[in-house]
């Protein structure tokens, strides 16, 4: 199998290992990347998703869950103090 030179796959960004169509123009073979995840959800794919989704995985198969919360207030209190906020002024700076 061929493959397309250092120089003319870093200045076509084709990184090893991804994916691209080839298509004839003109009598040229012309590469061109391919995306093999819609753009508009990559950022799904990146390391640090990732390692958050395996984090996710493993704390469901060892049985854990998180906190219920029974309305929207509760919920919203609990991110502001988690993130050390103050829900009263968010919410007024919401309404401003």
């Amino acid at each position: 199998m061929d493959t397309i030179p250092q120089e003319t796959s870093a200045r076509l960004d084709l990184p090893e290992g991804d994916p691209f169509v080839v298509t004839a123009e003109d009598g040229r073979i012309v590469p061109t990347p391919a995306s093999v995840v819609p753009d508009d959800r990559a950022w799904f794919w990146t390391p640090a998703w990732q390692a958050k989704e395996n984090e996710v995985d493993e704390a469901l198969a060892e049985g854990e869950r998180g906190e219920v919360f029974h309305d929207g207030e509760a919920f919203l209190r609990s991110l502001a103090e988690e993130a050390g906020l103050d829900l009263r002024e968010i919410e007024r700076r919401a309404d401003a």
